[in-house]
């Protein structure tokens, strides 16, 4: 299985502009730039690739975090991930640093030990954990009626 993106760019890397376009069509030309990147805070004009690598693990840890309840006998009625994606600037450029996953999880019948557990196991397994382990990946999971 092969999933593909295209980015085209043009202009200088400071004041150029792009744009990113995915095989399942869910970004089409969406715009993406150095201002976009670092000057726009609340991130609403366009997105960036840490951005999007923080959709990534946030979709794929709750997918993984599914399988891994099934396969313990149990079924989420809901999985809510939020995952926070740190870079800095270092003295060599700009660094991913970490990425946070925060996790509530509305599981019914599951003990907390048991859900935490699992929810362990899909932090490491899940396919982007494993593309990102040269950063540091925490997880804060809480078990919600």
């Amino acid at each position: 299985m092969k999933r593909t993106a295209k980015a085209v760019w043009k202009g200088t890397g400071l004041e150029g502009k792009g744009s990113l376009t995915t095989q399942s069509g869910a970004f089409d030309s969406q715009p993406y730039s150095t201002k976009l990147r670092f000057e726009n805070e609340d991130g609403k004009l366009g997105t960036n690739p840490e951005e999007l690598i923080a959709a990534a693990h946030a979709g794929c840890f709750a997918m993984a975090l599914s399988f891994q309840l099934v396969g313990a006998g149990f079924t989420a009625d809901e999985l809510n991930v939020d995952a926070v994606l740190v870079i800095e600037k270092k003295e060599a450029g700009f660094e991913i640093t970490g990425t946070t996953l925060n996790l509530e999880g509305k599981v019914p019948g599951i003990s907390e030990d048991k859900f935490l557990e699992l929810a362990n196991n899909a932090k490491v397994g899940c396919p982007v954990s494993k593309a990102l382990k040269a950063i540091d990946i925490q997880l804060n999971a809480k078990l919600v009626s």
